[in-house]
């Protein structure tokens, strides 16, 4: 999930055509610390989120919307890990909302 953030990040910082060190600079961190988190080395705090969504203008959640960063393989192993990590009773549960959606 880091990388995946860290590559939502970038995506986002591109799409300005912002330089990492544009975007660290009005975040006050330093372009280092902004490279591990876009390789997803680093974990960004609560605040340092919201400096994010602030300095790009984007809603929080944007942050998060990587569904169209990754290819359909690296979907399928996100899904394979959640499937090895869930609990028995929500397993189910996730079953149930998986026929949904391919119905």
């Amino acid at each position: 999930m880091k990388k995946l953030f860290g590559k939502r990040l970038k995506s986002l910082q591109e799409n300005k055509e912002w330089t990492q060190e544009y975007l660290a600079e009005k975040i006050d961190i330093s372009s280092k610390y902004l490279s591990s988190i876009e390789r997803g080395k680093e974990n960004p705090t609560f605040d340092m989120l919201i400096k994010i969504s602030t300095a790009l203008n984007v809603d929080m959640w944007e942050l998060f919307d990587f569904g169209h960063e990754v290819n359909p393989d690296e979907l399928r192993k996100i899904l394979s890990e959640y499937a090895n990590e869930i609990d028995e009773n929500k397993l189910g549960l996730a079953v149930k909302v998986l026929r949904a959606i391919l119905r």
